[in-house]
């Protein structure tokens, strides 16, 4: 190739690359998202010292930012919260209901405390779960009202109470069983997404659940948490 050629041909690219629009050459625009957390202590983020730090929403923010999201954040998530606090909110509190009507997505974790209330008289627990599917199916049902489009993701809970001895652990687990069972009954009926805990925290229970006093997690244990709401969010949410 001659000389004269060579630099046209550089002049050509040149040209071509001039002439290129803006928008092929910058990088891909954020996409931007609205997410609303809604549910009890290990949304709000307490710790296991009983203060209040970054729970598993938060580090779900940090994974819709790392794939390029700019994420609008708003945490409902209130310490002792059951589900008919959580349903007397989604029913008549208007910040929530308008939150809810603007999300892409809503993640949910309740029940917990329903439990918890119950064991002080086990002769009610029967009826604290027949609420809390009803309490459950009346949120789910609402937010659908709400906001059709949103998707909505409900946490399983993990066993709280590891270091309990194998004699209570025997009483409480099955417990833990039908706990779950009625929040992903409710969830599956009403097309939403079930999302289990109970056997990636008992991998490292010393690590994820730190004081044996306490049913709260660690840092770790919230990041995988959120590792695992976004495992299934990363499938669905294009």
């Amino acid at each position: 190739m001659s000389f004269v050629k060579k630099i046209f041909s550089v002049f050509l690219v040149g040209i071509l690359f001039v002439s290129l629009p803006y928008s092929a050459l910058a990088k891909p625009a954020k996409k931007v998202i609205d997410y609303v957390a809604l549910g009890d202590s290990l949304a709000a983020g307490q710790t296991p010292y009983r203060e209040m730090g970054s729970g598993y929403a938060d580090y779900l923010v940090d994974r819709f930012e790392q794939s390029q999201y700019t994420v609008g954040f708003t945490n409902f998530g209130v310490s002792g919260y059951t589900s008919m606090d959580l349903r007397n909110d989604v029913l008549t509190k208007e910040i929530v209901q308008q939150q809810l009507k603007e999300a892409e997505f809503i993640t949910i974790d309740i029940g917990a405390n329903d439990l918890l209330i119950a064991l002080r008289n086990p002769a009610s627990i029967p009826a604290a779960f027949a609420n809390l599917g009803m309490n459950l199916e009346m949120i789910l049902k609402t937010i659908d009202s709400l906001n059709p489009n949103a998707k909505v993701y409900v946490m399983g809970y993990y066993n709280p109470f590891p270091y309990y001895p194998d004699d209570q652990q025997a009483e409480l687990l099955p417990l833990l069983d039908i706990l779950n069972q009625t929040i992903a009954e409710r969830a599956y009926a009403n097309g939403d997404t079930f999302v289990p805990t109970a056997k990636i925290i008992e991998k490292h229970y010393e690590a994820y659940l730190p004081n044996p006093t306490d049913i709260h997690l660690s840092k770790e244990g919230y990041q995988i948490i959120a590792k695992e709401f976004w495992k299934v969010i990363d499938k669905s949410k294009n």
